[in-house]
């Protein structure tokens, strides 16, 4: 069954629930990335928000609408990294147990980071299923609400907050770009870009090593056969099913971009932004650089959503 989908208008109940909780991150400039895309960008620093990804706008407006009785049973969810830790950051700021699920093979640092927030971590092997099935377990042992990474309506609204500031921010923008995955910060935009109004194009960044979102934005579903083999490991998730039903709604496009690709964007953000951001926030400045003729002159706002980084394992050290 396909989880309720969010209301457009729930993205700006998600922005007052938030306030105070969430930062509000700024908006990064370059005349040298404006030259070499060749239109003017609006990079939305969300690798600077609290517990280091744009994560964390989401796991905070569920646990806060969580009820007394609820909260206090805890949260549990499962996540390559960024994800829990925010949801662990969030459940300690409420002073409630939360659980995370991790597959085999999560990059240290984010591990880290959800340890550092207070989690209870539980492995899994490194497949959806497996995931999905270890969450379930935890949450019926523990009693605890799960808190879907991405398919979850509070998740996915709160997520959404991150466009809803960056258009405050920036005024009026022809076109949002935002890397997808799972989908939950790529729907929240589009609800985000409804509510809006404006005429704003969503442009979704996704790797080609796990490009399931655009294989189902043309064909109507994802692969049957779904196997993520890219660097960006945040971004390795299947689409979610109501992700999926509102990016269709939304008419949203996908640029698919190489790991190549990716890295040189995210060595190029270390160079001349002199920001540490993770491959999955890269893939967006990517994007635009591949779709650079396409863009031209346009104002473009782009979401770099991460930035917890594996500084002993840098993907360009021999």
């Amino acid at each position: 069954m396909i989880p309720q989908l969010p209301a457009a208008d729930e993205v700006f109940a998600a922005a007052a629930r938030i306030a105070g909780r969430a930062a509000t991150t700024p908006v990064l400039r370059s005349r040298t990335l404006d030259a070499l895309a060749g239109c003017t960008l609006f990079l939305k620093a969300e690798h600077l928000q609290r517990s280091g990804a744009f994560k964390f706008r989401g796991a905070c407006n569920a646990v806060a609408a969580l009820d007394a009785e609820a909260a206090a049973r805890g949260v549990v969810t499962h996540s390559s990294g960024n994800h829990g830790a925010a949801l662990a950051l969030a459940a300690r700021e409420r002073g409630i147990p939360c659980h995370v699920v991790v597959p085999e093979g999560a990059v240290g640092a984010k591990l880290a980071n959800i340890s550092r927030h207070g989690a209870v971590l539980w492995r899994c092997a490194p497949t959806q299923a497996a995931r999905e099935a270890t969450c379930a377990d935890v949450a019926a042992q523990a009693g605890a609400s799960i808190v879907h990474p991405y398919e979850n309506r509070l998740v996915i609204a709160g997520q959404g907050t991150a466009a809803l500031e960056l258009l405050d921010q920036a005024g009026s923008l022809d076109v949002l770009v935002a890397p997808v995955g799972g989908g939950g910060l790529a729907a929240g935009c589009a609800l985000a870009l409804e509510v809006a109004g404006g005429g704003c194009r969503l442009l979704l960044a996704e790797p080609a090593g796990a490009a399931d979102a655009a294989h189902a934005l043309a064909h109507g579903a994802p692969p049957q056969d779904f196997v993520p083999d890219t660097v960006c490991d945040g971004l390795r998730a299947r689409i979610g099913a109501p992700n999926l039903a509102v990016l269709r709604a939304a008419g949203a496009e996908v640029a698919v971009v190489d790991d190549a690709a990716t890295l040189e964007a995210m060595r190029l953000a270390w160079q001349v932004l002199k920001q540490t951001i993770e491959p999955s926030s890269a893939l967006a400045l990517a994007a635009v650089l591949a779709r650079a003729p396409q863009l031209a002159g346009k104002r473009v706002g782009v979401i770099l959503t991460g930035g917890n980084v594996d500084l002993e394992a840098l993907p360009w050290r021999a």
